[in-house]
């Protein structure tokens, strides 16, 4: 049962006999169903030489299978009137379908087949390789992305998390088509999967035909567990980064928990005080960017007095230990010099002082009705379960939600005084050579 407040569905879960698991949440009013695909398998999986397999692995799983030739799947299911698409992160590769409720059969199907017959072919390869490169060519115009990938390579030296699920340039033209169907063979599974089935259905019948369909398939995926240990930050890391552009841009970094640690709650709690929101329990919340907020510290501190044109953190829920990340960009004739003293000030009033408690109201009401909303629709519920199951289990929301509205003030300002401190951090800043590429 969800904890008041948390609009989770009930659900049924099971786990088939080639350990694939499976969450149905039957919803009798939608008009869609969901059907999403999570792999346990993401870009901590890989290694120098690679890296980038686990998004081009996700590009190739739409360029056909034996029963689903190229193009036919995305042709399939737009025939029916649905939507399809994926994405790749650092812990994790989902696939989404959402079709109207008589057309369920259909992404099913799909998945099922591609779960461990996609083909992965030479020619393909060569094809997405192209596609790939510009994008990760394009992602390099931008000055956030240069300087987020810089950022996490000079906070990680051991951890796979120190590279981009796009993969390196030079990984991205050398890697070959027996080096990808190896890593597909090896990841992708029933072992390492968790499929999700969300809106209007009948329990019984897909819950049978899920078994009809999935039960079958080989108990392949090998173990995704990620042995490296980053060793502790000793010293402040920095470095200058320059490009096409007209404003000044910086990230700053701190080591942060993992999900699972006990510093998490408050850690969720600095994020919405600095930011605007937690990820986690944002209302219509999913996996972009979160938006800037006007009443959080970081936007009245810098966009509101003119030294900023944006201004936000966010601390994204990882599996192991990850980043806690404040980004600005300077408003013109503004030096980045001038907007890091204004980031530590907003960080040493906040070490100091802890929030207030019209914040601590305010981030509880923002908690409440985030959990309260974070369930409408078939795709929503399908993402929400998907995310949960594949980093911990659905039921772990429950102790997350419970444990963000127990934090107190005091939690929040030591947990600041602990993790922002100088020797710790990472910085990276972006000067412009002129040009019109910002963000």
């Amino acid at each position: 049962m969800a904890a008041p407040g948390v609009a989770r569905p009930r659900t049924q879960k099971f786990i088939l006999p080639n350990g694939l698991h499976v969450v149905l949440a039957p919803s009798a009013a939608s008009p869609t169903a969901s059907v999403w695909v999570w792999y346990r398998v993401g870009s901590k999986n890989e290694w120098p030489g690679i890296t980038g397999a686990s998004h081009w692995v996700e590009h190739m799983l739409f360029e056909g299978s034996p029963k689903y030739r190229k193009g036919e799947i995305d042709r399939a299911v737009v025939s029916v009137g649905g939507e399809l698409n994926a994405f790749t992160d650092v812990d994790f590769t989902a696939y989404f379908t959402t079709v109207p409720r008589e057309h369920l059969s259909v992404p099913l199907d799909i998945e099922s087949d591609r779960m461990t017959r996609a083909l992965i072919t030479d020619k393909e390869v060569a094809r997405e390789r192209t596609v790939i490169h510009s994008e990760r060519e394009g992602n390099e115009n931008w000055p956030e992305f240069r300087v987020e990938e810089e950022l996490y390579q000079l906070a990680f030296r051991v951890h796979p998390y120190r590279w981009d699920a796009l993969g390196s340039r030079r990984d991205i033209e050398r890697l070959t088509a027996d080096e990808l169907r190896s890593y597909y063979r090896r990841f992708y599974g029933t072992r390492n999967a968790v499929l999700v089935v969300a809106g209007g259905f009948d329990r019984a019948a897909t819950a049978a035909e899920v078994h009809r369909r999935f039960g079958a398939l080989p108990a392949t995926g090998d173990d995704v567990t990620v042995n490296e240990v980053e060793p502790p930050s000793r010293g402040e890391r920095r470095s200058e980064l320059s490009g096409p552009g007209t404003t000044p841009y910086l990230q700053i970094g701190w080591r942060s928990p993992a999900l699972h640690d006990p510093e998490t709650p408050a850690t969720m709690l600095l994020d919405t005080v600095l930011g605007g929101e937690t990820r986690l329990f944002a209302a219509g919340a999913g996996w972009g960017r979160a938006p800037e907020h006007p009443s959080a510290r970081l936007y009245r501190a810098l966009v509101d007095r003119g030294l900023a044109v944006r201004a936000t953190s966010e601390w994204r829920p990882r599996f192991y230990p990850g980043l806690f990340t404040i980004q600005a960009q300077a408003a013109p004739g503004v030096s980045l010099d001038r907007l890091e003293r204004e980031i530590e000030t907003v960080l040493d009033r906040l070490g100091e002082n802890g929030p207030t408690s019209r914040e601590m109201d305010d981030i509880r009401t923002k908690v409440r009705r985030g959990a309260a909303l974070s369930y409408e629709g078939a795709s929503r519920t399908g993402f929400r379960l998907g995310y949960f199951s594949v980093l911990e289990s659905p039921e772990y929301e429950d102790v997350l939600y419970r444990a963000v509205l127990r934090v107190t003030a005091k939690e929040v300002r030591d947990r600041a005084r602990d993790m922002f401190r100088a020797d710790a951090r990472v910085v990276v800043r972006y000067e412009p050579s002129g040009g019109d590429d910002d963000d």
